[in-house]
């Protein structure tokens, strides 16, 4: 069974963003899409009285957002099997639960939201840390910077063989015939910098090969059959959330992995992830990793 690409819609800028992106992934992999608009309307209908006909407009906007987002959609991909749907629950709620069965659940940055001015909204946050799926979050406004075609970048942490990040960031890769740019981020202590001031150069050199040689390493046992994507190796001294948002200008798509704590709480997102949820340029996939 495909299990479908779900999209959050709710009428804004950034959601309607979301579901262009959302659709042209569709079409691109030959996959159906889901829209879905979280409405709590439905939980307070019983409240009112019965003799009351007239439909609420609640519900006069839940439906007024996922037809003009499904006709959108149908516009731009016609090929693309779509279905659009109203949930009684609240945003994070409903796309959670369709997670569950989803390839990919995808959202803007922003949405209807009180306070505007946020760099990521509440919403996108909270899924990003408790879907079951990859999570794309796209930003709102779109980047500056034209994004080269099929470029993808991707975080490479300390783990010893490829994570989920990296699998999902080759099958967007090779679904575009593009780039993977492997992005491994490296730090040299202060300490070990001064402790010798006639080798000064000789912990920063130890320090970059050691990343250089478990970039090799987990880029050797990268699945990589059935790809022509083409692999590109960037190792960089410096903060890992500074080098993956200097990374990402002028890439589609950048992609970071999340590892579930075990407990109740879903993913552990870190710093690094918060930091290019909000500051990434480009559109940021947050890839669960189960051990």
């Amino acid at each position: 069974m495909q299990l479908p690409v779900v999209v959050g819609v709710d009428g804004s800028e950034g959601s309607l963003r979301a579901l262009d992106w959302a659709a042209t992934e569709a079409a691109r992999r030959g996959l159906p899409l889901r829209v879905i608009h979280a409405s709590l309307w439905e939980h307070y209908e019983g409240l009112r009285p019965t003799f009351d006909t007239e439909r609420p407009a609640e519900q006069i906007l839940a439906e007024h957002v996922v037809a003009s987002a499904q006709e959108r959609a149908q516009r731009l991909h016609s090929e693309v099997s779509m279905v659009a749907d109203v949930q009684p629950e609240d945003p994070v709620t409903a796309l959670v639960q369709e997670s569950h069965e989803a390839t990919l659940v995808v959202l803007g940055s922003r949405g209807r939201g009180r306070i505007a001015g946020m760099l990521l909204g509440s919403v996108s946050l909270a899924l990003a840390g408790r879907s079951h799926c990859p999570v794309v979050v796209i930003p709102t406004p779109p980047p500056s910077t034209q994004p080269k075609p099929g470029r993808i970048v991707v975080g490479i942490g300390d783990a010893a063989g490829p994570s989920a990040a990296a699998r999902f960031a080759l099958e967007q890769a090779a679904s575009r015939h593009g780039e993977l740019i492997a992005v491994r981020a490296w730090r040299c202590p202060a300490h070990e910098a001064v402790d010798h001031p006639l080798l000064s150069g000789t912990p920063a050199s130890a320090h970059r090969q050691e990343a250089e040689e478990h970039l090799e390493n987990v880029l050797a046992v990268l699945d990589r059959s059935g790809s022509d994507a083409v692999i590109e190796r960037s190792v960089v001294q410096g903060p890992a959330h500074q080098t993956l948002i200097e990374a990402a200008t002028g890439a589609e798509l950048l992609v970071v992995g999340a590892r579930r704590d075990g407990g109740r709480h879903g993913l552990h997102l870190g710093p690094v992830n918060h930091a290019v949820l909000h500051y990434a340029p480009c559109p940021v996939a947050v890839v669960p990793h189960t051990p």
